[in-house]
């Protein structure tokens, strides 16, 4: 079994062990990015509204990334893509 493979079969154990027995899962429930690793790349796919793709910038000991304003309080995921 390969990296690819073992990662693949981590997540679909973590999503069965969120519902208990996996019969009760409700059909609208949480979905969770699905990833393939390929060469050190991993392709993510997920659903969401709007994307904004920007460059990290440096702030003191880590990075930072301005958002628009209408975005104060919503939920967004950072994927780095190189």
């Amino acid at each position: 079994m390969n990296d690819c493979d073992r990662l693949i079969e981590k997540q679909k154990r973590h999503k069965d062990n969120l519902y208990d027995g996996g019969a009760d899962r409700p059909e609208t429930s949480t979905t969770f990015p699905t990833m393939s690793i390929h060469g050190g790349m991993a392709k993510i796919e997920l659903f969401g509204n709007e994307m904004i793709e920007k460059q990290v910038k440096a702030c003191a000991n880590s990075g930072r990334v301005y958002l628009p304003p209408e975005w104060i309080g919503r939920k967004v995921k950072i994927i780095r893509i190189d």
